[in-house]
């Protein structure tokens, strides 16, 4: 056999039943070239194929010998519309101790079992293939529609457009609004990148760095209200949005606990990272993106998908492998491989020494810290050790605690646990797999801090927030600090 000749061009073919599901396959099979023999018991049908230059032969489909017809032929296609006599099919041609490779039709989800028991390598339900076409269908006018009032919404912002992170974003709330930015300077409007709190952790430091990503402070930036529109993407893991200002664009893949009143809103939970939304957009609009763009929403994906290891749609997938020719992947080494800081450290150190583990929940205090971005690092890092599923690192710098969660329990929404034990007292923010919390210091001690009582401080706090996020957990902390 020719290295260049592959097994489906290799292949003989058998329709069984050539009602109009039947015809339509033998016609393209034909076109392709493929040698196709069709059965059916139907005589007039079986001349008016032969009149079409088809090699067709009148044959029951339920009788037992239609196997021995067939045994020359590689791959065989039952499609009839009668069920039963496509399992009878079925039984005759394994019975016959057959290996061909069968393809049958089914009507309801009932017979699809049925065949599947009776030996058919593939099972079609005519419905499901309607339907499943339908909602692709749907889904693609869907998109070209929201589309559409998405340029509207743009065009209009003459006076430019403002796009907010969420506070101290991530790497998927960056990359979604330098796409936005991209789509909307297509449209002929300049659009400045704003966000509030911190560009902390080190790999997203890198990864604005390396790819000359241009990001405003909110309170460095002119007012809201002197742009023409106000843009929010990946905004929810700041919690419910309390912008001073009208927003016009709202695109996420959480959705807000309250109805959002924007003139464009894209709210998807059924992917894992709105740099999957955004990368949609930029096809539909036909964008080719720019390795900027591409490198840094591939990074997004993978980031908020943990590496395609943790709720990873589809959809997802289909966007990364687009955007995968686009990027560059040494920038991407090199972002998710940056060096670690002494402070960083410093606080991991701290939370492996002070650790608490209660099952698979462990809660740690990291002491007195200067960057609170570190808290999430190490909490990401403690996740890693073995039968743990959930991580609460905690700390104390400029008279407030600062609280950094994660997990990758399914059965958990770590965002919301953080909510139950500190609502009233502190600002949260998160989802099912990551949460914040800030909470003033003099909540649990009604004291002000200063170099003579710090360690009291710490002592004091540390009980009352291990009390609050265990019994959130549902577990008692038996101020163990081992994790032993």
């Amino acid at each position: 056999m020719s290295a260049g000749v592959t097994i489906s061009s290799m292949s003989t073919y058998a329709i069984l039943g050539c009602g109009s599901v039947g015809y339509a396959v033998a016609e393209d099979l034909v076109e392709e070239g493929k040698d196709v023999l069709i059965l059916d018991k139907d005589e007039s049908r079986v001349e008016s194929l032969r009149d079409q230059d088809l090699n067709a032969q009148q044959t029951d489909i339920a009788d037992a010998g239609v196997a021995e017809a067939v045994s020359d032929r590689d791959v065989v296609l039952i499609l009839a519309s009668d069920v039963e006599a496509n399992k009878a099919a079925v039984s005759a041609i394994r019975e016959r101790g057959g290996d061909q490779f069968v393809v049958v039709r089914a009507s309801d989800p009932v017979s699809e079992d049925e065949l599947e028991e009776l030996g058919a390598d593939v099972v079609i339900n005519p419905s499901e293939v309607i339907a499943d076409s339908a909602l692709r269908s749907l889904e693609s006018g869907e998109l070209e529609y929201k589309a559409r009032q998405l340029a509207e919404v743009l065009e209009g912002a003459s006076d430019g457009l403002a796009v907010l992170t969420h506070d101290s974003p991530d790497p998927d709330s960056i990359a979604s609004a330098v796409a936005l930015q991209a789509i909307a300077r297509e449209h002929g409007i300049d659009a400045v990148i704003n966000y509030d709190g911190e560009i902390g952790h080190q790999e997203n430091r890198a990864f604005v760095n390396l790819l000359g990503i241009e990001l405003v402070p909110l309170s460095e930036g002119k007012p809201l209200s002197e742009y023409g529109a106000v843009a929010l993407v990946d905004h929810m893991k700041s919690g419910d949005p309390d912008i001073d200002a009208e927003i016009d664009i709202f695109i996420d893949h959480y959705e807000p606990d309250e109805g959002i009143d924007a003139a464009f809103t894209d709210v998807r939970p059924n992917v894992s990272s709105t740099s999957t939304i955004l990368t949609k957009y930029l096809q539909e609009f036909n964008i080719s993106p720019s390795e900027a763009v591409a490198t840094a929403l591939l990074y997004g994906i993978r980031s908020e998908t943990l590496d395609f290891k943790r709720e990873t749609t589809p959809a997802d997938l289909t966007a990364a492998a687009y955007l995968y020719p686009f990027a560059n992947h040494d920038t991407l080494e090199q972002v998710e491989s940056p060096s670690m800081s002494p402070e960083t450290l410093d606080v991991l150190a701290e939370a492996i020494q002070n650790r608490e583990v209660q099952g698979s929940h462990l809660v740690s205090n990291a002491g007195f810290i200067r960057d609170r971005d570190a808290l999430g690092q190490a909490a990401q890092h403690l996740l890693k050790l073995e039968g743990i599923t959930t991580t609460a690192v905690f700390g104390i710098a400029d008279d407030r605690i600062f609280l950094s969660a994660r997990s990758k329990d399914i059965r958990m929404n770590i965002g919301k646990i953080l909510e139950d034990a500190f609502e009233g007292i502190g600002e949260t923010g998160g989802h099912s797999t990551q949460g914040d919390v800030e909470i003033p210091l003099g909540i649990f001690t009604g004291i002000e801090t200063s170099d003579d009582n710090r360690d009291t401080l710490l002592s004091l706090t540390e009980e009352a927030v291990r009390r609050k996020l265990f019994e959130a957990m549902g577990v008692e902390s038996t101020e163990s600090a081992n994790g032993n």
